[in-house]
C-alpha cells in the first residue's frame, strides 16, 4: 500500500472465522489438547497439568512449566496468524534457566495455540518469563480481526511457564479418553511428565520389542520395531504400523502404507502385533496438523523399504512360531489329520510350515482353504473316495490318472492351486474395479487385464510373451509422437506399456529362431488396448485399431510375419458395430485380427476357462475389496 494512501474499507470477519479454519483442532477435544501439549513441549516444558471438568461451564485449565513469553513475545508470536517458528525459533526447543536439556520442536506454524478455542471462543493466557506474569484475555468476538486480546494485566512473579484458562462451553472432553489417546501419542519422556486431573499419563514405551531394524534410504534414516501386544501386556488404542516423528506419532497407525497393504487387518497377526517406525527425518514431509504425511516421490522408496522389512520381520516370526502354528492347526483339524496316513501326516507338516513361512501375512480364511484343500487332496490320494472315483472311469482316463499320479505331490497340488487362486483373484479384481469410476485405469486395471493374457484364449498363456528391443523399436515408428511418455512414470522399465490419449496399450510378442540361421523373428504380437474412463467402443475405435495393425504389418522394422491379435477392451460398445474383424495382406493371407472385447465378457469368459470354479468359490472372494485383490496380484508380479 502507498504510504498514506486512503483505506476505503478492510476485511470484515465472522465471529466463528478462525474457529472454522482450524478444522479438528478447533473441534475436536482430543485434537485440540494433543496440540497443546506438544506446544508445552515446544515450550521446553517438563511437566504438563491438565484439569478436565466434569460439566461444562466449568473451567479447563492446562498448566506447563516452560519458558513462557514476554509481552512482546506474545504480541509477535501468539497474536500472529501463520507464525512461522522455525524460521524465527528454528527446530531446537529454548528451555528455562538451569534445564540442561536438548529437544526438537514439533510445531512449525503456531496453529496449536489455538486449540482452546475447541471449548469456547475466549480463553485466557497466563504467561510468565523474566520476572513478568503478563495475562491475556483472547476472543474472536469481532468482525473486524479474527481473533485479538481483549484485556491484560501485568504483574511482578518470580516463576516460568504458562497457564491457559478457559470455561468449556462445547466439546467437553471426557478425562479418561483423553488420558488414553495422549498416553499413545507421545513416546515415553522422563524428563516430560503429563497428567490429567492429577492422573499421571504413563506415555508409550513401545514393550513387548521382538524385533528391530535399521532403515537408511537416501537422507532418511528409520528403525523399525515389531511389537508384540501380548508380551506388553497392554491393550494398546491403535493397530499397525505407527510412524513416529521425533517422538510424536503422525495420523493414526495402519497396515496401509503408501501403496502397499502390508497386513489384513483381519488376520491374527494384525490383531497380536503392531509396528513402530522411529525417526527424526520425516518434520518436512508431515501436514500441518499432523493428521499425515504430504504427497512428495521421495517419501515411495522409504514406504517401499519398511514394507519390506516388516514383511521379513512377520517372515522370521513365521518360522519362529511354526511349531506353535503347526500345533493350532493340527488342533483345528485333529479328526482329519488323525485320519491321514503317516505319509500324508508328513506332507500335511510340511505343507504347513511353506505356508506360514513363505505367506506369513496371509489371511486365516486363504491359510484354511489351502489346509482344507491339502487334507482333501491327501485322503484323494490314500482313501476310499478315490477308488469310487476310479471305478466311475474309463479305462483311458485310468490309465491317464495313473500317469499323473506317479509323480502326483502335495507341493504339485499348492502349485496348481496356487495358480487358480491367483487367476480366480484377477477376475474378481476386474470385475469389482471395471464399473469403479474411481479407480486408475493405468495403474490398476490395465496392468490386471494385461497380466491375465490368458483370459483373452489359451493360446496367449504363455509366458514366453514379452516386450524386445525389435518390438519396443516399431512402437515407438507406429506411434511415434502419440505417445504420452510424461503419464506412465516408469515408461523406461516398462516399454510394453504405452499411453495415448484415452487408451492405455500393452504391447507384447512371442519370438521364433530359424534352426538354419540362429537369428530370432517376431512369432505372434499381441495388443490389448485398454479405453479408459468407461469408454463405448464403436466402429471409430475399431477401425483405427485396424489402422495399428496394418502399421506394424507394413513398418518396416519386423523380420518376418508375425499374426497379429489385437483386443480392445471396454465398458460396452454399439450394436452397429461389428465386433470382429480380420486383416489380410496384399496377398489375401490371414495376418491378424481385431475384436472388441467388454469387461464383463472377459469375466464370463475366463469363468468359462478355469470350469467354473469362480462361481463355486464365489464366497471366498466376496467380502475382498477389488483394490486388495490388485495389490495381492501385484505383489505376485514382482
Amino acid at each position: 500500500m502507498i504510504k498514506n494512501e486512503k483505506v476505503i474499507q478492510g476485511s470484515l470477519f465472522e465471529e466463528d472465522y478462525l474457529i472454522r479454519t482450524l478444522g479438528n483442532i478447533g473441534s475436536s477435544p482430543e485434537t485440540a489438547l494433543t496440540e497443546i501439549v506438544a506446544n508445552a513441549w515446544d515450550a521446553g516444558a517438563t511437566n504438563v497439568d491438565i484439569f478436565i471438568p466434569d460439566e461444562k461451564g466449568q473451567k479447563l485449565t492446562i498448566t506447563d512449566n516452560g519458558i513462557g513469553l514476554t509481552k512482546e513475545e506474545f504480541y509477535s508470536r501468539w497474536m500472529k496468524l501463520g507464525y512461522n517458528r522455525l524460521k524465527h525459533q528454528g527446530k531446537k526447543v529454548e528451555f528455562p534457566k538451569g534445564v540442561d536439556l536438548q529437544r526438537f520442536a514439533y510445531g512449525r506454524n503456531g496453529v496449536g495455540r489455538h486449540g482452546m478455542l475447541c471449548f469456547n471462543n475466549e480463553y485466557e493466557v497466563i504467561t510468565n518469563k523474566e520476572g513478568v506474569e503478563s495475562r491475556f484475555t483472547i476472543s474472536t468476538k469481532s468482525e473486524k480481526e479474527p481473533f485479538l486480546i481483549k484485556k491484560e494485566t501485568f504483574m511482578k512473579s518470580t516463576k516460568s511457564g504458562t497457564r491457559l484458562e478457559v470455561v468449556v462451553i462445547k466439546n467437553l472432553p471426557r478425562a479418561d479418553l483423553i488420558l488414553e489417546i495422549i498416553s499413545a501419542r507421545f513416546l515415553h519422556d522422563p524428563k516430560f511428565i503429563i497428567s490429567i486431573n492429577k492422573r499421571t499419563i504413563q506415555l508409550e514405551q513401545h514393550k513387548g520389542l521382538i524385533d528391530s531394524c535399521e532403515i537408511k534410504e537416501g537422507d532418511f534414516i528409520l528403525n523399525v520395531h515389531l511389537i508384540d501386544s501380548k508380551k506388553s501386556r497392554k491393550s494398546t488404542l491403535y493397530q499397525g504400523i505407527a510412524i513416529w516423528q521425533g517422538g510424536r506419532l503422525v495420523g493414526e497407525p495402519s497396515w496401509i502404507i503408501g501403496k502397499h497393504m502390508v497386513l489384513d487387518g483381519r488376520s491374527k497377526q494384525a490383531k497380536r502385533y503392531s509396528v513402530v517406525v522411529q525417526t527424526d527425518d520425516f518434520a518436512d514431509y508431515i501436514t500441518e496438523d499432523w493428521t499425515g504425511f504430504k504427497k512428495r516421490r521421495e517419501l515411495d522408496s522409504v514406504f517401499d523399504r519398511i514394507n519390506e522389512c516388516v514383511q521379513a520381520m512377520f517372515s522370521k516370526v513365521a518360522q519362529d512360531n511354526i511349531e506353535e502354528t503347526t500345533a493350532q492347526i493340527k488342533k483345528e483339524y485333529s479328526k482329519e489329520y488323525e485320519e491321514l496316513s503317516p505319509l500324508a501326516k508328513y506332507e500335511f507338516n510340511e505343507a504347513i510350515q511353506k505356508i506360514s513361512i513363505f505367506n506369513p501375512t496371509a489371511r486365516q480364511e486363504s491359510i484354511s482353504l489351502a489346509i482344507e484343500t491339502v487334507i482333501q487332496l491327501e485322503k484323494t490320494r490314500s482313501g476310499s473316495l478315490l477308488l469310487q472315483k476310479i471305478s466311475a472311469l474309463s479305462h483311458e482316463d485310468v490309465q491317464g490318472l495313473n500317469k499323473l499320479l506317479e509323480n502326483w505331490t502335495v507341493k504339485d497340488a499348492l502349485t496348481v492351486l496356487d495358480e487358480i487362486d491367483k487367476r480366480i483373484s484377477v477376475i474378481e479384481a476386474i470385475r469389482k474395479l471395471s464399473n469403479d469410476s474411481n479407480v486408475d485405469e493405468l495403474h490398476v486395471l490395465h496392468p490386471l487385464v494385461a497380466s491375465a493374457r490368458w483370459i483373452f484364449g489359451p493360446e496367449f498363456d504363455s509366458p514366453e510373451y514379452s516386450s524386445n528391443s525389435q518390438l519396443q523399436t516399431t512402437v515407438e515408428k507406429v506411434f511415434g509422437k502419440k505417445i504420452i511418455k510424461g503419464v506412465f512414470n516408469n515408461n523406461k522399465k516398462r516399454p510394453d506399456i504405452v499411453v495415448m490419449g484415452n487408451s492405455v496399450f500393452s504391447v507384447t510378442s512371442t519370438i521364433a529362431f530359424d534352426s538354419e540361421t540362429g537369428l530370432s523373428t517376431l512369432n505372434k504380437i499381441l495388443i490389448i488396448e485398454l479405453k479408459r474412463g468407461g469408454f463405448k467402443l464403436g466402429r471409430e475405435e475399431r477401425n483405427q485399431a485396424v489402422g495399428y495393425v496394418e502399421d506394424f504389418m507394413n513398418c518396416g522394422t519386423i523380420i518376418g510375419n508375425p499374426y497379429i491379435n489385437a483386443f480392445i477392451v471396454g465398458e460396452s460398445f454399439s450394436e452397429k458395430t461389428q465386433p470382429i474383424q480380420i486383416i489380410e495382406n496384399k496377398n489375401r493371407v490371414e495376418m491378424g485380427k481385431v475384436q472388441i472385447c467388454l469387461f464383463s465378457q472377459l469375466v464370463d469368459s475366463s469363468e468359462r476357462r478355469l470350469f467354473n470354479l469362480r462361481s463355486r468359490l464365489n464366497d471366498r472372494y466376496a467380502d475382498v475389496p477389488g483394490i486388495e485383490l490388485f495389490e495381492k496380484n501385484r505383489k505376485l508380479a514382482m
